[in-house]
């Protein structure tokens, strides 16, 4: 979790928020909710939480540069350390709802994956990507939570994929390429979620008393508001390119293990597999978007306009040049450097 600072404010009617994670989504969700002060993470003062209804922790950070650029060891042992302290002083203030934000990947996708229903068990692989930061914090927060003298109610929020403001994650950079990657055969639907909306689900949790895991996603006509591969080609204004899964993952895992991609292969199953979530308890509680999946697109891809990158390591100059070459490969496997720097170190 990238929990450096806290932001707090109080909304337009009167419920006062602190959201911790001084981060792409965390400064989103601190300008949503109406925050004012920041104050450094890990001085959580009871003063600084007087009055406070809720206390919201960012576990997604939204920011990708950030996470890859420290080692998972080290990763998550501040994600326990932070967590652990964060929680446990705003339970000590009496603060009446902790929320954490995380992200609906740690249920993981897979071919044919049915909608993630809320409170669905964690089942994401524990390695040195993203999930594996967003199981230790999911753990690390109930076990927190569970282990608090004054225990406040608390719910954990998994939204499908997000965008907004500064939003920098593996997805995101997915519309960075020259081209939208698909395992041959898979079918992979998108649907996408406004960091506004995602703060929005936290007033109507805290409003209504909602405990436990909840999905966060819009739907439409009754079922979660999702676009087929073919619509986000069209909205994205990109092309596809087709890949069997043995050369996808197989060449990906290669060329992380030498340092090349930035996340292992396990994370880039987000991209081309499905994770729809039903949002059914949001929904249920009056919770709705005030964007649907085709608008957070175009503004995702009004976002990354410009930036060139290949299976999220952005790239630039001759390597951007290079990248556009290659045709096919350059969603996966980027220039032909690269493939020969994999194969010597096969």
């Amino acid at each position: 979790m990238s929990g450096a600072r806290v932001r707090s404010g109080r909304t337009t009617d009167g419920l006062r928020s602190v959201v911790v994670g001084e981060s792409p989504v965390g400064r989103a969700l601190a300008h949503a909710l109406g925050a004012g002060r920041v104050v450094a993470s890990g001085e959580l003062t009871p003063e600084a939480l007087v009055g406070a209804d809720v206390v919201v922790l960012v576990g997604h950070s939204g920011d990708f540069a950030a996470v890859r650029s420290r080692r998972a060891s080290d990763r998550r042992e501040d994600i326990v350390t932070r967590t652990t302290s964060d929680v446990t002083r705003a339970a000590a203030a009496d603060v009446g709802h902790v929320v954490g934000v995380s992200s609906a990947m740690v249920n993981g996708a897979v071919p044919g994956r049915p909608v993630i229903e809320d409170d669905e068990p964690a089942r994401g692989e524990v390695d040195d990507g993203i999930v594996g930061d967003l199981l230790t914090f999911e753990e690390t927060f109930r076990d927190a939570v569970a282990a608090a003298s004054t225990r406040p109610r608390a719910t954990i929020l998994r939204p499908a994929c997000l965008v907004g403001p500064g939003v920098d994650t593996l997805m995101t950079r997915h519309f960075e390429a020259p081209r939208i990657l698909t395992v041959r055969g898979a079918i992979r639907e998108w649907q996408l979620v406004h960091v506004d909306d995602v703060a929005a689900a936290v007033d109507v949790v805290v409003r209504g008393g909602l405990v436990g895991a909840l999905t966060v996603g819009p739907r439409r006509d009754g079922a979660p508001d999702v676009l087929s591969a073919a619509e986000v080609l069209r909205v994205a204004g990109m092309r596809s390119v087709d890949l069997p899964r043995a050369s996808a993952f197989g060449a990906a895992e290669r060329l992380h293990r030498l340092g090349v991609l930035p996340a292992p292969a396990s994370d880039m199953t987000f991209a081309v597999y499905p994770w729809t979530v039903s949002a059914t308890g949001l929904h249920a509680a009056g919770w709705s978007v005030s964007r649907t999946s085709e608008e957070c697109l175009r503004l995702l891809v009004d976002q990354v306009r410009g930036r060139v990158g290949v299976a999220g390591r952005r790239v630039g100059g001759r390597d951007a040049a290079a990248a556009g070459a290659t045709g096919a490969a350059v969603a996966v496997l980027g220039t032909a450097a690269i493939w020969r720097r994999a194969r010597r170190g096969a």
